[in-house]
């Protein structure tokens, strides 16, 4: 059996990133996994190394004319994105955030190009990228013009196996109700329900969220329950995708964390994010969803209180790693 190809980079240089990737890379059974190709500075994976005390040899190659998956060691596709006296450590800085977006391009056009299957990357720093150009609120949106992408896009997040997509995400809270409309509704359930199905079930059980306290709790508390969720759920059910609701977004985790629910579509970014940081901060994952090829990372930041210091804890990293070989194993069947 073919083994997945994965390109990993090292994301925002001056945080956890490298040192993440270091981690990864120095557990016994990697390889096994996959054939991971090496995108970025090589002082970078080195950098991590040495912030993780690991070691692991690299072999550079030109992906684009070597058969790099039969290279002994990592494949390492070197770049020049910053010098090594320019990483700002633990700070937001321009140099930094020129750096991911440079490697995340590079990755973005070996997947293209079908080089690589899928893409890991080590937590960014949204606000360096800004400074560096991203043009968009957040790297999935610069990925999808990147790519051309024009259907319906959104951060999907997992931790031990539940799985969240949202109605909306970065945005102002004030805006969200603008947001929670049929069409919307119906395109977050589906592609939650593709991108379970690209990782192995069949056919998912998914929830959706209400809006309001307590569902609306009849109408006193807000109609957007009645107008427009639970007529969207309902036509979603005639066309027999697996899901109900709308329930009560303070009870819902509760089935998901039970084992009765695999997926759940959130309203609005925090609605998801504070269960699933909660049930496991350490470990919940990022997928990039409606992008055309798996792209997932560690849902936590770069954590600059901690870079550098060899404290970063790899059980995210390692999960967002496990995820897109798994995606990539069943990607073609759906």
């Amino acid at each position: 059996m073919t083994k997945p190809r994965i390109g990993i980079i090292p994301g925002d240089p001056g945080g956890i990133g490298p040192e993440l990737i270091a981690k990864l890379l120095s557990q016994p059974d990697i390889r096994e996994q996959a054939d991971i190709l090496l995108i970025g500075d090589g002082h970078l994976f080195q950098l991590g190394q040495l912030q993780a005390g690991a070691a692991f040899e690299m072999q550079n190659c030109d992906p684009h004319k070597d058969s790099w998956t039969e290279i002994s060691g990592f494949a390492h596709f070197d770049r020049h994105t910053i010098e090594a006296d320019k990483i700002t450590h633990a700070q937001v800085s321009l140099a930094n955030g020129r750096s991911a977006l440079e490697n995340l391009n590079t990755a973005l056009r070996l997947a293209q190009e079908g080089i690589i299957d899928a893409i890991t990357f080590g937590p960014f720093n949204k606000a360096a990228l800004i400074q560096a150009g991203l043009g968009h609120e957040d790297e999935l949106h610069y990925m999808a013009e990147f790519l051309g992408v024009e259907g319906y896009i959104s951060e999907l997040n997992t931790l031990d196996g539940i799985w969240t997509s949202r109605v909306s995400s970065h945005i102002a809270l004030k805006d969200v109700p603008g947001y929670v409309n049929e069409d919307r509704i119906t395109k977050a359930v589906h592609l939650i329900d593709g991108v379970l199905k690209r990782s192995g079930l069949a056919r998912p059980r998914l929830s959706v969220a209400a809006l309001n306290p307590h569902a609306g709790d009849n109408g006193n508390f807000g109609t957007e329950e009645i107008d427009v969720i639970q007529p969207a759920v309902h036509k979603l059910q005639s066309r027999q995708v697996n899901v109900d609701g709308p329930w009560p977004s303070d009870t819902v985790f509760l089935k998901a964390k039970a084992g009765e629910v695999d997926g759940i579509i959130t309203m609005y970014h925090d609605q998801g994010q504070i269960a699933l940081k909660l049930m496991g901060f350490d470990r919940g994952v990022t997928v990039q969803g409606g992008i055309p090829f798996p792209v997932t990372t560690p849902a936590h930041g770069t954590a600059f209180d901690i870079a550098g210091t060899g404290k970063a804890d790899v059980k995210a990293m390692q999960a967002a790693f496990s995820i897109a070989c798994n995606m990539v194993s069943n990607w073609s069947a759906h």
